[in-house]
């Protein structure tokens, strides 16, 4: 799912360009590059697809050249994650109705690679053999306010899989005290938006959860994979209910399982938790571009790779970063009012 605004990394994101496009590690590659190169080895590059905004066709095409151009799909409006998948899980099934799907956010960061490709591996071999719906969950290290959490069911484990549970509820994000008791349990778990189901259990769920939306997508079947299918997308699509899969399918469905995984993920939701991804100095600051140089400062995330020379002095919890001709300077405990500045 490549869709979004993502206009929290401003001014290095944009609506012209949001954050899944742009390299905001410092390490060569754009987020959507990086979320394409760890499915490598789990599905077959021919079986990778991405629903996208059509303003962001070029964009996609740029940073993953190999993709099959059949397989970028490409949304007219946005209408958030539960149509995206709809259409997605419909145009899939139209070329095979046995097929096995992982749904992945595009913008979000995976430390751990490996243990990444084990979780969505073994994830995928339970939601092939049933009709399950699974979700990765991730255990938490920290009681975060930002994520939604998984109350998981540890006393019940499938018969196939012992480290797969099934969902007691879904929680919304919660205030500190919450996520304090959450995190004293060991059966909450962070929300990541990753699922894993088959072609047949996510169609068979909307069509029980959300019968107008799927009525919408069977309606669309015979043009699917022809030249008449993105303008009929254009047509149908915004008639579709702007609705996320979370409250569409995930909190109605029975059949719900979590898996628990550790595989230093983050969704990148703000400087501060990019700040955590980037190897910190001993006061805390972390760095990302060629030539800064920091003096009693602390807690800080510096993002300025444009700039030949850098020097920041005095700063304890801002962050700091250059893009093209703006300089944005702003305490990490107030970057919630980013957004009103541009």
């Amino acid at each position: 799912m490549a869709g979004g605004v993502g206009s929290r990394f401003w001014p290095l994101s944009s609506e012209e360009r949001p954050k899944q496009f742009l390299d905001v590690l410092g390490c060569g590659k754009t987020l959507l590059q990086l979320t394409a190169d760890r499915f490598s080895g789990v599905v077959p590059a021919e079986n990778v697809w991405v629903v996208t905004s059509a303003a962001y066709h070029d964009l996609v095409r740029e940073q993953l050249p190999d993709l099959p151009e059949g397989n970028i799909l490409l949304e007219p409006c946005r209408r958030n994650t539960a149509p995206c998948i709809a259409y997605v899980s419909w145009r899939i099934k139209k070329i095979n109705p046995r097929a096995n799907i992982v749904v992945s956010p595009s913008d979000h960061v995976v430390a751990d690679i490996d243990a990444f490709k084990t979780a969505v591996a073994e994830a995928m071999e339970f939601s092939a053999e049933t009709d399950a719906i699974v979700t990765l969950g991730i255990r938490p290290d920290r009681p975060e306010t930002g994520y939604g959490y998984i109350e998981g069911d540890l006393s019940y484990s499938s018969s196939r899989k012992k480290n797969i549970f099934r969902v007691d509820s879904f929680k919304e994000k919660p205030a500190l005290e919450v996520a304090q008791e959450y995190i004293k349990q060991n059966n909450y778990f962070w929300n990541s938006g990753i699922f894993v189901w088959s072609v047949n259990t996510i169609v068979n769920a909307f069509r029980v959860y959300c019968p107008e939306m799927a009525r919408l997508f069977e309606g669309l079947m015979p043009v699917l994979g022809t030249e008449g299918e993105q303008e009929a997308i254009n047509r149908e699509f915004p008639n579709c209910e702007n609705i996320s899969v979370d409250y569409a399918i995930m909190e109605k469905a029975e059949e719900i399982f979590v898996y628990p995984a550790s595989f230093g993920w983050s969704d990148l939701g703000s400087w501060s938790s990019l700040r955590q991804q980037v190897k910190q100095d001993l006061h805390g600051n972390a760095c990302i571009g060629e030539n800064i140089d920091l003096y009693e400062t602390n807690n800080c995330i510096v993002h300025t790779t444009q700039e030949k020379k850098v020097v920041v002095q005095g700063l304890d919890g801002y962050v700091v970063v250059e893009k093209d001709d703006i300089l944005l300077i702003c305490k990490l405990s107030e970057e919630q009012r980013i957004r009103l500045f541009h």
